[in-house]
């Protein structure tokens, strides 16, 4: 399983690839023998991520949020390696009291955390589709499966994803393009940590009921995330692949 497993000779792009979920599975494929290309808005984060992934690293300054650039991006990426993999990573987050949400925020949620995915697999599978493979991650939520308070918008996009995931496997399969999703049980990031800094409890609570205690690290994601993306994943597509320590199972939640 060594020859399969490896990514030696692929490209991935990652968005939201400079940190948290996202570096961690550039830095799994990396690890995996992947050429890596990693964007985001920060250019600091993103400089720094690429010297600590090494010479098979390389970054772009790019929103996602600005889908009209996405045909002129990809051909610029495709004329130096063809994308072999897209994890559709990049994601914000806001939680506050469903009735004091606006029309504004909700959007501006949408736009990056289901618009982005969208659109920007519709511009990387055009060139899978000619070449006949590709893969394509979506990141998805246990708010997809559990109800969790106060991220209603959240919720409305990474269910969506999850389904597209669905659906795109179902219409890519033909022309050799493999889509799934990763859903990525309690890990404490920077967002995680933001979002409940008025309610530390709740992170107790969540690591104290968690079947298998703790929270889930990062790297099981990348390791997750490159196996996807694997030849040894070669037959699994339309699948939602959850890595919580078993939260989403226990009645404990």
């Amino acid at each position: 399983m060594l020859k399969e497993i490896s990514l030696a000779g692929k490209t991935a792009l990652i968005t939201g690839g400079a940190t948290g979920i996202g570096f961690a599975i550039a830095e799994q494929m990396y690890d995996a023998g992947a050429n890596i290309v990693i964007v985001g808005r920060r250019r600091e984060p993103l400089e720094e991520a690429a010297a600590k992934l090494g010479e098979r690293c390389s970054w772009y300054q790019f929103d996602v949020t600005k889908t009209e650039e996405y045909d002129a991006f990809i051909r610029k990426l495709e004329e130096k390696a063809p994308i072999d993999i897209l994890v559709n990573n990049a994601g914000i987050n806001n939680k506050k009291d469903y009735f004091d949400f606006t029309a504004e925020e909700f959007d501006t949620i949408v736009a990056t955390q289901a618009k982005a995915p969208f659109m920007l697999s519709q511009a990387v599978a055009r060139y899978m589709k000619e070449r006949k493979k590709g893969c394509i991650i979506f990141i998805s939520s246990l708010a997809s499966i559990l109800g969790m308070h106060d991220i209603q918008a959240y919720t409305v996009c990474k269910s969506g994803v999850k389904g597209l995931a669905r659906s795109l496997a179902r219409d890519l399969g033909p022309y050799g393009i493999r889509v799934n999703s990763l859903n990525p049980g309690f890990v404490y990031t920077d967002m995680l940590a933001k979002t409940n800094v008025k309610t530390p409890e709740r992170l107790r609570e969540i690591e104290d009921r968690t079947p298998m205690r703790g929270f889930t690290q990062t790297r099981d994601l990348g390791m997750a995330a490159a196996f996807l993306a694997s030849d040894a994943a070669r037959f699994i597509t339309g699948i939602d692949l959850v890595v919580d320590g078993g939260i989403s199972s226990s009645f404990l939640i």
